[in-house]
């Protein structure tokens, strides 16, 4: 098999890309390094990246064997998901591999029926929204725990 061959996990294909849940595929380096230095997770440690990974349905984005985008849903598969950790590594942005990545999500089998798929971010709304996703209709009934630098730093 060679390196755009469409392996066991690809759940959607588009020329050399393809989006995998298989988690073996996932470069964990690459991962944990894009998320340590994003504004939302960072310097978060490798262990907590792979447990995260551990415990939610991750979709990969690659350029043949190349990794160049991620996501993952922790979900109960039956009435709630949540969306974290989207990105396409800066150098693939600009064509269209993150819509195509959230279209990917919303049409995976075990995210279908939900009462509640959330997510949060600081500047992707517009992304979102075309897929469904809009501002809390009551936002008064939600709360949250936010600890800002869980994995250390100023």
């Amino acid at each position: 098999m060679n390196d755009c061959a469409q392996p066991a996990g690809c759940v959607s294909s588009r020329g050399e890309f393809q989006i995998s849940t298989d988690r073996s595929r996932l470069d964990l380096a690459c991962i944990q390094t894009f998320l340590s230095e994003s504004y939302w997770s960072p310097g978060i440690p490798i262990e907590v990246v792979r447990t995260a990974i551990a415990n939610s349905i991750c979709f990969g984005v690659y350029r043949c064997a190349e990794q160049v985008g991620f996501a993952r849903v922790i979900t109960d598969r039956a009435t709630f998901a949540y969306l974290a950790d989207v990105f396409i590594l800066p150098a693939w942005r600009g064509q269209g591999l993150g819509t195509w990545l959230i279209d990917a999500i919303m049409q995976h089998e075990n995210l279908q029926g939900l009462r509640r798929f959330m997510l949060a971010t600081r500047d992707a709304h517009e992304l979102y929204r075309r897929f469904g996703f809009d501002l809390p209709a009551q936002p008064g009934r939600l709360m949250e725990i936010l600890r800002a630098r869980p994995y250390g730093g100023a």
